[in-house]
């Protein structure tokens, strides 16, 4: 098991909102959230699925809503903590102490909340998650491609609402009544997928927390040496330059839960005279070049700034410079039933997804 320290801490939400691909959540929030950890003595753990025993229990906590960048009238807060709540709800439906939590995907808030709730427990973060980057559709996790049951759940609101859901007709039911709640209460706080250590070995993706850490560390010190950090962050993602532009346009609509929108860049340097569209159900999906898919998911479709930072969906403008980087998925997403679930025509769109290596 790995105690991370603050330098740690900010490599991880850096790498984290970069895997993200727009959607994550804040990046911002994620870190403060984890550096009032520290400075309350907190213990901020990760373990590897080595480590963790076959008959242990392991749940999955996240957050679930739109990223948009929407004012709510809220009502008065019950639960300043939900995630804390909703996590000591689950142990207490299933009569089992909670050995680790994991990460549903990562993201600048997502990865976070998830290590946060884990070390308020006294407890580590697994080092992997369930999609190796960020993703909108609770259909987009790894245990369903082995038909691991993700229930029961546990839901809970900050202005005082707690369900529990103990069955769903499908994936897709499951994915509209928890998305629904978040449409009525605002962000709600989700833990779910409870399962053993064994099945967690099989199921979530490994190495991901590290790699994170990995890749926030690259960006970092090439900005500190005052090098050009895209080639070097091109590398640690095993990535493929897709555009660099300027943001001729963006627009967007908060609808059923998900932030919908597109995105046009206009390119310079190398790509002048080219055009860039990415389409976004609060994660980038697919990407046109020039009126051609040239990235679809699951890959990645990472959006960063001139220094190598993530730009969120959430605080992208027109007249932003980007630099947008393609990333292939993990295999098991690469599978039928991995693009079945992720894959274009999931989303609606009637092409089939190709590797983006081609």
């Amino acid at each position: 098991m790995k105690t991370l320290v603050e330098k740690e801490v900010e490599h991880l939400i850096i790498g984290s909102a970069i895997m993200g691909t727009g959607g994550g959540g804040d990046p911002e929030e994620g870190l403060n959230i984890l550096k009032n950890d520290l400075e309350k003595g907190g213990k901020l753990t990760i373990a590897s699925l080595e480590e963790v025993a076959d008959d242990s229990l392991i749940v999955c906590p996240y957050f679930c809503g739109s990223i948009a960048p929407t004012k709510r009238k809220r009502k008065t807060v019950v639960f300043k903590d939900p995630m804390t709540v909703a996590f000591k709800r689950i142990e207490r439906y299933l009569k089992k102490k909670i050995s680790a939590a994991v990460a549903v995907e990562l993201g600048g808030s997502n990865t976070a909340i998830a290590l946060h709730v884990a070390s308020t427990m006294g407890l580590p973060l697994i080092d992997g998650d369930y999609i190796g980057r960020a993703a909108p559709e609770i259909q987009q996790s790894s245990a369903n491609i082995f038909d691991v049951p993700l229930l029961p759940c546990v839901a809970v609101s900050d202005v005082g609402d707690v369900i529990i859901i103990d069955r769903y007709a499908d994936l897709d039911e499951y994915e509209e009544i928890v998305r629904s709640l978040s449409v009525i209460a605002g962000d709600l706080a989700v833990v779910d997928t409870p399962i053993s250590g064994s099945v967690a070995k099989k199921v979530v993706i490994k190495g991901t927390v590290s790699k994170c850490m990995e890749v926030g560390k690259v960006v970092e010190e090439a900005n500190m040496a005052e090098r050009d950090p895209i080639p070097e962050l091109v590398r640690c993602l095993n990535g493929v330059p897709v555009f660099k532009g300027v943001v001729k346009k963006y627009g967007w609509e908060d609808r059923g839960g998900f932030l919908y929108g597109e995105a046009t860049y206009e390119g310079t340097e190398e790509w002048k005279g080219h055009e860039l569209k990415i389409w976004i159900k609060n994660e980038n999906i697919i990407a046109w070049r020039d009126g051609e898919v040239v990235v679809t998911a699951p890959d990645a479709i990472c959006v960063v700034n001139e220094k190598g930072y993530a730009i969120t969906n959430a605080e992208l403008k027109e007249g932003m410079t980007a630099v947008v980087i393609g990333a292939e998925a993990p295999k098991v997403w690469l599978t039928p039933k991995g693009l079945e679930l992720f894959g274009p025509k999931h989303f609606g769109f009637s092409f089939d997804y190709t590797p983006i290596r081609k």
